[in-house]
């Protein structure tokens, strides 16, 4: 058994990557085994994709998601289990949105036709958030890590509502970072961070999407 990687994360934790699944299962059964009362093993296991159905009727819920997709499309040959509800959420003029889990079979029928929820047909999309560290303005990045503030707009070590910076002054400091190590390669970075054409957010929307479908 062999090791592809070794990193120390500042927090204490140690992330051990192998090429085989069956290595990193061996792994974690050996640390329990030998060092169980010391060291926590977890294993990391891939997410189940998640999709957001829009624009949902206000007779559709969580609990009868399922079984109504399940019967007013029986074209997409659909059964029970292969959908689970997890939330609905409102945004503006009061459309509802619904998160829900798939495997990789569903999530392909119910990109590729279109179906009905009620009287509505409704569009479906990969449901993908990237974390941001609301102090730094940073992707993946803890808050309880940070020391001082950056702003989402013009990337000044300030907190945004300090911000005077009109839209032609802001500055990502995420595709700032990028450039600094990429030279020859440059993006725009003459944008807020909350811009969600941002290219480091949606560089890293795609890191999320292949990681997650690729098996």
């Amino acid at each position: 058994m062999g090791s592809n990687s070794f990193k120390e994360l500042t927090d204490g934790r140690v992330v051990i990557t192998t090429s085989r699944k069956e290595e990193a299962e061996a792994l974690e059964t050996d640390i329990k085994s030998k060092r169980g009362e010391e060291l926590e093993a977890i294993l990391h296991r891939r997410r189940k994709l998640r999709m957001v159905i829009r624009n949902i009727s206000e007779y559709i819920t969580t609990s009868n998601i399922e079984a109504t997709l399940v019967n007013q499309n029986p074209e997409l040959s659909l059964k029970a289990g292969d959908i689970t509800a997890k939330y609905i959420y409102e945004i503006k003029k009061h459309s509802r949105n619904l998160v829900v889990e798939v495997n990789a079979q569903t999530r392909k029928s119910l990109l590729q036709n279109n179906f009905k929820l009620g009287w509505m047909i409704c569009k479906v999309e990969d449901y993908l958030v990237a974390t941001r560290c609301f102090k730094r303005s940073r992707f993946n990045h803890r808050h309880q890590h940070c020391r001082g503030e950056v702003c989402p707009h013009c990337a000044g070590r300030r907190k945004m509502r300090e911000c005077t910076a009109n839209s032609s002054e802001y500055k990502c400091i995420n595709c700032a970072t990028y450039n600094l190590h990429n030279k020859n390669a440059r993006i725009c970075d003459n944008h807020s961070t909350m811009d969600r054409n941002c290219p480091s957010l949606q560089a890293l929307l795609d890191k999320y999407r292949q990681n997650r479908l690729l098996k």
